[in-house]
Order: structure tokens, then C-alpha cells, then sequence
């Protein structure tokens, strides 16, 4: 819906992250004359995301990488869901500069992933929530410890407030919460 509010009928849309596919299949539904060009860095999921898409692989492009494997546009929209807590801290800015230059003007973009306060005890107690929230009834406090200490130590996960500006540092604007589901948090914004 956020995209269709300013993706013309025959739209182009960047998926970075397109992982098995998925959200490129939705999409393709939702709009039968919008075509796709989807990110992953991992070739076994895109080999899935060429299954998942069926009917609708004329209208996909998927290329392997990162980013800066990505066409250069411009697009009419991007969308990157549940993938930038993946993107270390340091490589987040330029990502998003290279999402925001590949867009046409006023070109929306939404982004979701975990996102969540960044200071103690606050970062501890929603890691120990996201972890209980995922975990089925009964499974193992060793197990649960090692989730907590994957989510702290190999997820880049940063506060609300540092994600919004981050997107405004990266050239967007408008930029708005559309989305908070516990530990996921989910914003659109238009490219400057």
C-alpha cells in the first residue's frame, strides 16, 4: 500500500534483500505490471526466490551481491524488509545512499527490521523480550542464552531515533513510523 501510493501502474522496484522471494511473489500479485529487481547476497536464496516467483519470473531481475550489485535505476520505489539489522553499523549509511541514489525523485522507500533502544538497561530487556517472544513454550535456558548472545553480538541493531536519522543523513525525507511490532519497527521515506 505505501508503494502504490506513488508507484506508477508499470513501476520499477528495488527489493534489496529479496531473500527466498517472498515479498517479490506478494508484490508481483498485488500489481500484475510492476517489475522487480531483487538483492541477495546468497545465490541458494535466490535459487529459491526463482522457484517462489513462478509465473511472475518475466518480470524479475535478481542479481546476487550486495547493494552495489543492484542496477542503477532509477527506480520507482525500494523496499529492504527485515534485512538492515544484517548490514553492520558502519556499512549502514552508504547503503542507504546507494538505495536513496538509485530512486527517482519523491520515490518511496520502506524498510522494517529490529530496531529497538540502544541503551542499558533498556537494550537488554527488549534482546531477552525478542528472544522470548520467537521461542516456543518449554525450550532450553541454554538455547535461549545463545539466542540472546547472537541477537547482541551479530545483529546491527540500533535505536528508533538513530534509524530515522540515518535516513535523513542518507537523503530522504518525510521519513515515518508505519510500523512497530514488538521488536520490529517499520518506516517509509521518500527520496529527496
Amino acid at each position: 500500500m505505501l508503494l502504490a501510493e506513488r508507484v506508477p501502474a508499470t513501476g520499477r522496484v528495488l527489493v534489496l534483500g529479496a531473500g527466498g522471494g517472498l515479498e517479490l511473489k506478494a508484490f508481483a500479485e498485488a500489481h500484475p505490471e510492476w517489475s522487480f529487481d531483487g538483492v541477495d547476497p546468497s545465490g541458494d536464496m535466490l535459487r529459491l526466490a526463482e522457484q517462489t516467483v513462478g509465473p511472475f519470473a518475466e518480470r524479475m531481475r535478481l542479481h546476487q551481491g550486495y547493494i552495489a550489485n543492484a542496477p542503477e535505476g532509477p527506480f520507482d520505489a525500494a523496499t529492504s524488509l527485515l534485512t538492515f539489522h544484517f548490514i553492520p553499523r558502519d556499512q549502514r549509511l552508504e547503503t542507504l545512499r546507494q538505495v536513496r541514489r538509485r530512486l527517482k525523485a519523491g520515490a518511496p522507500f520502506v524498510v522494517a527490521h529490529i530496531s529497538f533502544a540502544q541503551t542499558e538497561p533498556e537494550r537488554s530487556t527488549w534482546i531477552a523480550r525478542h528472544v522470548a517472544f520467537g521461542a516456543p513454550e518449554g525450550t532450553d535456558a541454554a538455547q535461549l542464552e545463545s539466542s540472546r548472545q547472537a541477537i547482541g553480538g551479530k545483529l546491527s541493531i540500533l535505536a528508533p531515533e538513530e534509524e530515522e536519522e540515518m535516513l535523513r543523513d542518507a537523503g530522504f525525507s518525510g521519513v515515518s513510523l508505519f510500523y512497530a511490532g514488538f521488536s520490529f519497527k517499520g518506516w517509509v521515506a521518500y527520496a529527496g
